[in-house]
């Protein structure tokens, strides 16, 4: 299947000021891609784009004073199947964990394991190891907090979404990844694209956070938010927690004015973005 993925977002500074948007598809899916994403603005300004410590594509720009809007669009094939599922997908102990999974199990700027660690294992600790752990962590997580994107705060960390009880999809990722983390199974963040394909379409597109969890010596997908198997994800960044992958990172003061997000099969890589009004979210349910 093929998946017409993008974005339109307007921003307002007071004056230059630079900014880092990590909104690009993550170079894993270079071989799926069928239209090369594109990158424009109005004004055209100058970006350049590195990788950071995750390995996550990066655009670095100075936005002008006054309105600026940044435009991407691109479209990839996808295997069009659902989450895979491996229920005998073991734990492994953290002394044999791969040098690169210990950063996961650190507690992080949202993922605050020291004040989660005691309510983890009282929860935790007789759920079935490995991949039935995981999922009663999502399970309880998806239960636990009311969904609301009026509840949407940037500053809420996990500790605080397992005391207040609400959130949107960035705190349900980030209490699951505390608990697991908490439960010495090494846990991250994970913002993308999740298109309504093949479910109801409930809320406005948005960016979507998931996590991954490594068990049975590889990343697995988990989503808590929605806690059921999905089809056609598309990672763009990867990270301890938000704080590691913001959509845009801006040093200095600016003003949202629009925030537009598509995802959607298409049946060639001619279709064109959406432009249905419904479409249009203000809320930065990734972010």
């Amino acid at each position: 299947m093929l998946i017409r993925y993008g974005y339109d977002i307007t921003v307002g500074c007071a004056q230059p000021t630079a900014m880092v948007c990590l909104l690009t598809i993550h170079d894993e899916r270079a071989a799926d891609i069928k239209v090369a994403e594109t990158f424009t603005t109005t004004p055209p300004i100058v970006t350049t784009t590195y990788h950071d410590l995750y390995g996550n594509l990066c655009r670095r720009f100075v936005a002008p004073a006054g309105d600026l809007t940044i435009l991407g669009d691109g479209v990839v094939e996808d295997d069009g199947a659902l989450d895979s599922v491996d229920l005998g997908a073991e734990e492994m102990p953290a002394a044999d964990l791969p040098d690169e999974c210990l950063v996961y199990l650190l507690g992080s700027r949202y993922c605050e394991t020291d004040k989660l660690s005691q309510i983890a294992w009282d929860l935790f600790q007789h759920a079935p190891r490995g991949w039935g752990r995981v999922q009663a962590i999502c399970d309880f997580v998806n239960q636990h907090i009311a969904f609301g994107y009026h509840n949407a705060r940037s500053t809420r960390t996990a500790f605080e979404t397992y005391q207040e009880r609400i959130g949107v999809c960035r705190d349900y990722a980030h209490l699951a990844i505390a608990f697991c983390r908490c439960m010495n199974i090494p846990a991250r963040y994970i913002n993308g694209y999740l298109g309504d394909i093949g479910v109801p379409i409930v809320d406005p597109m948005d960016f979507s956070a998931w996590i991954e969890v490594y068990l049975g010596g590889r990343w697995r997908t988990f989503d808590p938010r929605n806690n059921i198997r999905r089809i056609g994800r598309i990672v763009v960044a990867r990270g301890r927690d938000a704080a590691d992958v913001p959509l845009i990172n801006s040093f200095g003061p600016h003003i949202l004015k629009s925030f537009r997000v598509w995802a959607y099969e298409v049946a060639d890589a001619t279709a064109q973005p959406v432009t249905d009004p419904a479409t249009v979210s203000s809320h930065g349910c990734a972010g």
